[in-house]
């Protein structure tokens, strides 16, 4: 052909002709290392390391070869196509090489952005004889062109521009010989597609010469030597490289070379390419031969972070990573580096960093051997657990029958017919009792997987062997990585601890036994919520809980303004992160996709407060994939709000409340309600419902799952009542002293709700519950102190007007009370013995502890086997916003302690 004077005479051209090489043979010794015996689909950390290892012993001798400067002199740097992605990126790079104080630099840079895709666009149009190809060389041809008069001028200039010129003049006629014969190897198209990174490293070169610094441009085609392999990956052939390395230095020796980076050669001389981040193993087989002290891989992002930044916003960069870990993250889907970049490092401890080039104040990450495993990143424990990576759009195809079971060749069988169908494994998982084999695909290659294991095994499904195939659609797989999980227990515990408080279900398990991760197979819309309930466990990030309250009012609004004060503290000191994401009263709700702003939280409300919907509100709170922990906080009184309460606890949403409503409601209700919060790692907590902010429902759960055996619980529940019975003295009248009680607040609006004795009512439900005794409301008898003419009356205030016409009889009863040294007070029981609940008052003698009250205060004795003679007493304030809203504060943060929060 015409054009084939201008290319090197060292290289053959590819036959256009030919059929693409799958297998080339070499006069060296590699290829007696057969990497077919090994299935392409096992692609982990194992595979990878032995795949190399003999690989290893021949970049061993090579190194000895080479004959170039000490390797301790010597930094590689590899930009990518992003940072070489427009002129300014291209002149920035310069400048980085120009202030890097390495004593010897080596350089490999990518094509220009899109520019590969650009020249694979070249071909695939020739070969569909698609006339457009000329007007899209045309474009690359501009590309350059303009970059080139942006960087360069003078000799340099010309120099480029004709060598771009006659580049392109002989990428015309290829692509035209390609266009006539509507097909391309292999072979050619790497070739083709090299010239993307020969334009790019001459443009740095040149610029980098232009700043004054001698700068060779190597051509890595005249240097690494690669075998293709029927993978889809290439071997390096160490042992030739270093030879053609120091024949190309002896004769370019510089203290800069810029390098290209994907491109190289086959043992016949016909271009080739490294295949997948061919930069990236391009600059590591470099710095293997050469020894070198450091490689940077410069991209653009900040690090390697400890999960998907995307997905989890508080992942942290990570300052230190294993080659262990950085591979078994790479492979999992993080945008680290692939396996086979770290190979050619390792075997001589040469350190990789990952560096934004668009942050040079990020210190990176870097991958070494030992990395000090010391309190980094700050974390405030040392993590086992450096980072967590996710493959999305699996499926799961589970292989399962008795016939299995201690059938040699099984497994082979199975994996032989994924083979054919040249589907790729991502995980494997098999029960030990054989009985079944479950491994993940790609979703888009599961229906010629099912379809070639079921023809492959119809004789053993037809007699019963096999008893199905199944297919799980719809799977993501979540990895834990860290080398510091090996040999650490309880590693998988905290793993599968925080999957389950997240509701999340875990569909099948595999752990290699290296340690170095675990790996879990999870519903695709579980993804991002596993993700990050395992990130914030173990203390890469804070605790999130987001956080819906219902009720904004007296205690909700109180509740509110507490949360503001304390949230800081709680992320400095604990970190437990809160996040109120939606409040809703009964006609406005306010929604976050962030958390509410608390300092301003009532004006938001009524700014941008829209109409309330509690169907919305809840799947707003619950729907945030960020946060994987839900609670709502319901701080009515109302009915409606608490039959809501079995539902949210099915979909996984914690519930916090002071609101008697549901378990002092209909029994049946209240038995479902328990037996689901038994039943699952979802939390129920309502210790405000009986005291406030007394710890009064968690003693009592404590003596009952200790063991104690409760024999009466009485106490003075109200603290309206108790206000109002300790100020009832002398010769008081209770009508004045009811007026006080509501004119200081301490009533409800209509002080019958509080005279009634229904709510003190409702809480002797809730703990005769509590004890185990199956009682509804109804079952209660209650002496009310209304008078029953009065319990009809329209309004409060007719009512507080005509209450002194019934004092006489409060007043005889506290007469005959001092009489013989006792004072009333209005209490509840629950008598658990016999199995029933009052509610009446009752006279104590005045050196009975409830008779010491003062204020508002409640008061409530236990008695119990243990503390049988002498009961054990809970007294302090059992009303009011503050107690109360701290109460369920409580909770919440009871909450986030059972979460994972350090206790």
């Amino acid at each position: 052909m015409a054009f084939a004077s201008s290319i090197s005479p060292s290289y053959s051209l590819p036959n256009l002709s030919s059929k693409p090489n799958k297998i080339l043979t070499t006069p060296n010794k590699i290829q007696s290392f057969n990497v077919i015996q090994r299935p392409p689909i096992i692609r982990t950390y194992d595979f990878f390391f032995n795949y190399y290892k003999y690989l290893d012993t021949l970049l061993d001798d090579a190194v000895g070869k080479v004959q170039l400067p000490d390797g301790d002199t010597w930094s590689v740097h590899k930009f990518g196509g992003t940072c070489v992605g427009t002129s300014e990126r291209i002149q920035n790079v310069a400048n980085i090489i120009v202030q890097d104080d390495s004593e010897r630099k080596l350089v490999v840079v990518s094509a220009m952005s899109k520019v590969t895709d650009m020249m694979y666009d070249l071909i695939y149009k020739a070969q569909s004889r698609d006339d457009s190809y000329v007007v899209a060389l045309d474009a690359v041809f501009e590309k350059h062109k303009t970059t080139a008069v942006d960087l360069l001028d003078g000799d340099d200039l010309a120099n480029f521009l004709a060598k771009l010129q006659q580049d392109i003049s002989n990428l015309k006629a290829m692509l035209r010989a390609i266009y006539i014969a509507g097909h391309a190897t292999e072979s050619f198209s790497d070739f083709v597609v090299g010239h993307g990174e020969l334009w790019s490293a001459e443009l740095l070169s040149a610029v980098v010469r232009k700043s004054g610094i001698e700068c060779k441009c190597m051509d890595t085609r005249e240097v690494l030597v690669v075998n293709p392999t029927s993978s889809n990956l290439v071997d390096p052939d160490y042992l030739e490289s270093s030879l053609r390395l120091e024949k190309w230095y002896s004769k370019n020796s510089s203290d800069t070379i810029v390098a290209t980076g994907f491109i190289a050669t086959t043992p016949q001389n016909v271009p080739t390419t490294l295949k997948r981040d061919g930069s990236d193993f391009s600059a590591a087989i470099l710095s293997a031969l050469l020894r070198a002290r450091q490689v940077t891989i410069w991209t653009d992002v900040d690090g390697v972070y400890s999960a998907d930044p995307r997905k989890v916003s508080e992942a942290v960069i990570l300052n230190k990573l294993s080659y262990q870990e950085a591979w078994e993250m790479s492979y999992f889907g993080a945008n680290v580096l692939h396996p086979r970049t770290i190979i050619p490092v390792m075997k001589y401890d040469i350190p990789i960093v990952i560096r934004n080039i668009f942050n040079l104040s990020a210190p990176g990450t870097m991958i070494c051997r030992f990395p000090d495993f010391g309190n980094e990143d700050g974390q405030r424990v040392e993590s086992p657990v450096k980072g967590f990576a996710t493959i999305d759009n699996l499926a799961l195809i589970n292989v399962e029958g008795t016939g299995m079971a201690g059938v040699p060749g099984t497994a082979s069988a199975i994996f032989g017919a994924v083979k054919d169908v040249g589907a790729n494994v991502i995980m494997i998982s098999q029960a030990s009792s054989e009985h079944s084999v479950c491994f993940a695909v790609p979703e888009k290659e599961v229906k010629a997987v099912a379809a070639a294991l079921e023809s492959r095994f119809r004789q053993a499904l037809d007699a019963g062997r096999l008893s199905q195939i199944a297919v799980i659609p719809n799977c993501s797989i979540l990895a834990a990585v860290g080398q510091k999980m090996a040999s650490t227990p309880g590693v998988s515990a905290t793993l599968f601890n925080a999957l389950a408080k997240a509701n999340i279900n875990v569909r099948a398990i595999a752990q290699g036994c290296s340690e170095f991760n675990i790996t879990v197979v999870i519903k695709r819309e579980d993804c991002i919520r596993a993700l990050r309930a395992v990130h914030s466990r173990f203390y890469l990030s804070r605790t999130t809980i987001a956080i819906g309250i219902v009720g904004p009012g007296l205690i909700g609004g109180t509740l509110l303004d507490q949360l503001r004060d304390q949230a800081a503290i709680l992320k400095e000191k604990s970190n437990i992160d809160l996040r109120v994401m939606g409040i809703t009263g009964s006609g406005t709700m306010l929604l976050s996709d962030t958390g509410v702003d608390l300092s301003i939280w009532r004006d938001l409300r009524k700014e941008k407060g829209e109409k309330a919907d509690m169907k919305k509100f809840v799947h707003h709170v619950h729907g945030n994939h960020f946060i994987p922990n839900t609670v709502i906080v319901d701080c009515t009184a109302d009915s409606y709000v608490a039959s809501h309460y079995l539902d949210w606890l099915r979909r996984g949403i914690h519930v916090i409340t002071p609101n008697k409503k549901a378990n002092s409601g209909p029994l049946e209700q209240y038995l479902k309600l328990r037996t689901l919060q038994r039943q699952s790692y979802t939390h129920y907590f309502y210790e405000a419902t009986v005291g406030a902010g007394l710890p009064i429902i968690s003693t009592l759960q404590g003596l009952l799952e200790t063991g104690d055996k409760i024999l009466r619980i009485e106490g003075i529940f109200s603290g309206t009542l108790s206000y109002i019975f300790n100020n009832f003295t002398g010769e008081r009248a209770f009508s004045e002293v009811v007026k006080e009680a509501k004119e200081a607040g301490y009533t409800e609006p209509d002080p019958r709700d509080d005279l009634s004795g229904t709510d003190v009512a409702r809480k002797v439900i809730i703990l005769a519950r509590e004890s185990g005794l199956k009682l509804e409301l109804s079952d209660i008898p209650i002496q009310s102190l209304v008078p029953e003419p009065l319990k009809g009356i329209a309004s409060p205030e007719e009512f507080m007007q005509q209450l002194p016409q019934y004092d006489q009889d409060l007043a005889k009863q506290r007469r005959e009370a001092e009489a013989t040294g006792e004072v009333l007070r209005y209490v509840g029981v629950v008598d658990v013995v016999n199995q029933k609940g009052t509610v009446e008052l009752r006279r104590y003698k005045k050196e009975h502890p409830f008779a010491q009250l003062a204020g508002s205060d409640n008061i409530i004795a236990f008695s119990t086997q243990r503390y049988e003679k002498q009961p054990l007493i809970i007294r302090g304030p059992g009303a009011g916003a503050e107690v109360t809203a701290g109460g369920v504060f409580s909770d919440i943060l009871r909450l986030a302690s059972y979460l994972g929060a350090p206790s």
